[in-house]
């Protein structure tokens, strides 16, 4: 517990951070699945638009520090190439 005034402000702070970080973190979860989803069907169209929303959100996720910015141009990256494969 807390014991005095700026210890009880950083844990309001870390609560906040927190519930922020992981509501971040799973709207980013989410949009990747649905990129992941669409390239496994094999359909390159269908799978262009969800794999842009992955790669911002992950772009966003990295900028606001909730994940790595080399784990979010990783999944980027990977994601992309398989659109690219899928392309061809």
């Amino acid at each position: 517990m807390a014991s005095h005034a700026s210890a009880e402000k950083r844990n309001r702070q870390r609560v906040v951070r927190t519930a922020r970080n992981r509501r971040v973190r799973s709207s980013v979860r989410t949009v990747l699945k649905k990129a992941r989803d669409a390239l496994a069907k094999g359909d390159a169209k269908a799978a262009k638009q969800p794999v842009a929303d992955a790669a911002k959100a992950l772009a966003r996720a990295a900028s606001k520090g909730v994940v790595p910015p080399n784990t979010a141009s990783r999944v980027s990256s990977r994601i992309s190439a398989q659109l690219a494969k899928l392309a061809k």
